[in-house]
């Protein structure tokens, strides 16, 4: 039988729900009635905003993880228009603006195409979008009907608009007081164009001051001027002063960016990646920027935020280089040049002096060094000499970008350069598997190579010209002491078709698979030189070839994957410099490249044996032209020295690999008007000992940190 409930708990229960109903009608009643005007009036005071969020952009890191850029927190300074328009005379703010950020030190942002100072002219490199929007000022000054009291006496209506007639109308559209002098009137008229331009193109916030220092920003907000507001975003802070030329830098979008990422949803404020990695890498390392409802009062008192959307931040791009190895990669190239640069005016000035017959030589115009994994293709150091200052670079840039040194010119990338005879263990790979000659095929040198010297064309053996002759050498000792003749005759045998071939299989002229712009070099065919040249092709041009002569130029990656791939008996691996792809948090493994072969040139591995030995005779054996370089040097390297004739002075390239017995690492080394491979090689060796040094420490570090773990 069920128990019944008490009439004392249910009376109990009707009171306590009576007086709930009591409660939440009375408080009804005092938000509606006795203080919903107050809360109307407070409504009708306040506004809601969506406002984005800028979401951090990814890290980049080493191979190892030690980080190279990063994202900073930084406050900037943007300009509420409504608030400064509100103002009885905003340029007077505008102005005390300007004054307070250039008294601290600070730069604004003023994209204004015309000098800064009087007698003004417009600006020589301006993009399109601002050419247009500046076409439309003109067009406004020479039909605006404000502007014609003024019309007659600057001539806008006559020809072209200069930038002072432009000046003028500025003045008189911004109704800029005449108690302001030119440089006054510049800087107002800076600002307003970018809060025009913006709106014009309708994009984001205007950020009038990126990176805002703290004591600027307390002395903006504690004398209250009008029209301030800062927000927290991130700027690229750089960890390392090398890889400028692989790091790359970000900065605003112009007008060939908005038509590829604003499909993509960026805003149009967004900053993306202009060079090197962050541009590769631009789709993993920009995040997803959020958005926020921001709830004002009247007087701009900020009393609510609230997220509407998450900003995601970016992924973090891990290289393949060894930042370390780097930076020490780069400081060998800049001192070792600088030594050599040295010598060469000492040697001048003294050929100056005594009045000797010599050609004075000229100074040297830049160089490269790339290094690779020999196993994976990866590149491990990249450098291009001169470089510039990645902290520094878009405050300098208009001084880098046009500086006749070409700092921001990738040499290593870019730069194309006649191999010499660093060609000559591609010859002598293609003549081996092609059976024009064996390991063991030994070629008199006779100096000159005369088979076509009727036709008027003899090349000599640079022995030759130096007074002896190599005698009987077979492809090892013909790599050993460069002999000229040799390879004349055998190139002269083979083909070009032949040694095209096995040129582009080798990675030479053709794309390395990395993802930083590179220029693709030149394999000198028939087709090449008749559409190029406007000439035919002669046996001669051949047997040019076959030395590393000629119409073929390579980049110093090419080379230094070309090098490898001989090291590792023809595999050649792709040049990719991303190692992977981690989540923002580095929690998750978002991309992971493996190896990837791009082409092989499979032979009897003893004809690889017989070029390596070859090489390995470069560097340490007396006949050999690196053996000065390396002869007391602990590490097994095999090299090849090349010096390529040029229109302005001699190339000198230098590759190398080491170990003989295990090939781990691969280098190639361009000197522009170096004189020659030779002088060039005591680079490669200091580039060698440098790796194998940070190896080791890296190796002990590692096993440190296990230990600990």
């Amino acid at each position: 039988m069920k128990k019944l409930i008490s009439t004392g708990r249910l009376v109990g229960g009707g009171i306590m729900l009576a007086l709930l109903l009591v409660l939440y009608f009375s408080v009804l009643f005092k938000l509606q009635v006795i203080e919903g005007a107050a809360y109307a009036a407070e409504s009708a005071d306040t506004n809601v905003t969506m406002e984005t969020v800028a979401a951090s952009r990814g890290n980049i890191l080493d191979r190892y993880g030690r980080l190279l850029v990063s994202s900073r927190t930084c406050y900037n300074i943007v300009i509420n228009t409504d608030e400064l328009f509100e103002q009885e005379d905003p340029n007077a703010v505008i102005l005390e603006l300007i004054d307070m950020v250039e008294e601290f030190g600070q730069t604004y942002t003023d994209d204004l195409p015309i000098t800064a100072q009087s007698p003004f002219e417009f600006k020589e490199d301006i993009t399109a979008v601002q050419q247009t929007i500046l076409e439309g000022y003109i067009e406004n000054a020479r039909t605006n009907n404000v502007y014609a009291s003024l019309a007659e006496d600057t001539g806008l209506n006559d020809g072209e608009v200069t930038a002072v007639e432009l000046m003028a109308f500025f003045r008189s559209r911004y109704k800029i007081d005449h108690s302001y002098d030119n440089e006054q009137t510049r800087k107002i008229a800076g600002l307003r164009y970018e809060l025009n331009s913006r709106y014009i193109v309708d994009t984001s916030d205007y950020i009038f001051v990126e990176d805002a220092s703290l004591p600027l920003i307390t002395k903006l907000l504690e004398q209250d001027v009008p029209g301030v507001e800062v927000k927290t975003s991130f700027v690229r802070e750089y960890n390392t002063m090398g890889a400028s030329h692989i790091l790359g830098y970000i900065n605003a979008m112009d007008e060939t960016d908005a038509r590829t990422y604003l499909s993509k949803g960026y805003a149009y404020d967004s900053k993306v990646g202009k060079a090197g990695a962050e541009l590769a890498f631009e789709e993993y390392l920009h995040g997803v920027d959020g958005t926020v409802d921001v709830t004002k009062t009247a007087n701009g008192a900020i009393v609510r935020r609230e997220y509407t959307q998450e900003p995601q931040p970016g992924n973090n791009v891990y290289l393949t280089i060894d930042i370390v190895f780097q930076e020490a990669v780069e400081r060998i190239l800049a001192s070792s040049i600088e030594k050599l640069q040295t010598e060469r005016d000492a040697a001048n000035k003294e050929f100056e002096e005594l009045h000797m017959d010599k050609e004075i030589k000229p100074d040297i115009t830049g160089g490269a060094i790339v290094a690779v994994d020999v196993k994976t293709g990866e590149p491990l150091a990249i450098a291009s000499w001169p470089d510039y200052d990645l902290t520094t670079l878009l405050q300098n840039f208009a001084e880098v970008s046009t500086d006749e040194a070409q700092p921001m010119f990738n040499r290593a990338l870019m730069g194309t350069y006649a191999p010499g005879s660093t060609f000559k263990p591609c010859t002598a790979v293609t003549c081996l598997n092609e059976g024009i000659i064996t390991t063991e095929s030994t070629i008199e040198d006779e100096g000159k190579f005369t088979k076509y010297a009727d036709a008027g064309y003899a090349p000599v053996c640079w022995a030759y010209s130096a007074g002896f002759k190599h005698g009987a050498v077979n492809v090892a000792q013909a790599i050993q002491v460069s002999c000229n003749y040799f390879f004349y005759t055998i190139s002269d045998f083979v083909g070009n078709d032949d040694l095209s071939d096995y040129a582009a299989r080798f990675g030479l002229g053709v794309a390395t698979g990395i993802e930083l712009p590179e220029s693709l070099g030149v394999i000198g065919t028939q087709a090449y030189k008749l559409e190029n040249i406007g000439a035919d092709w002669y046996q001669g041009d051949t047997v040019q070839t076959g030395i590393g002569q000629g119409y073929s130029v390579y980049t110093p990656i090419q080379m230094a994957e070309y090098i490898a791939a001989v090291a590792n008996s023809g595999q050649r691996h792709t040049a990719s410099v991303l190692k992977k792809v981690t989540s923002y948090d580095y929690g998750e493994t978002v991309y992971e490249r493996e190896p990837a072969v791009l082409s092989a040139v499979e032979t009897d591995e003893k004809n690889y044996e017989a070029v390596r030995y070859g090489m390995y005779m470069v560097a340490n054996t007396f006949e050999g032209s690196a053996y000065e370089a390396f002869r007391d040097c602990n590490l097994s390297v095999c090299a090849k020295t090349g010096t390529a004739q040029t229109g302005g002075g001699t190339n000198a390239i230098f590759v190398c690999f080491a170990p003989y017995e295990d090939p781990e690492v691969a280098v190639a080394v361009v000197v522009e008007k170096g004189s020659s491979g030779s002088s060039i090689a005591f680079i490669g060796r200091e580039v060698m000992e440098a790796y194998f040094s940070i190896k080791d420490s890296t190796k002990t570090m590692e096993s440190e940190m296990s230990f600990l773990r």
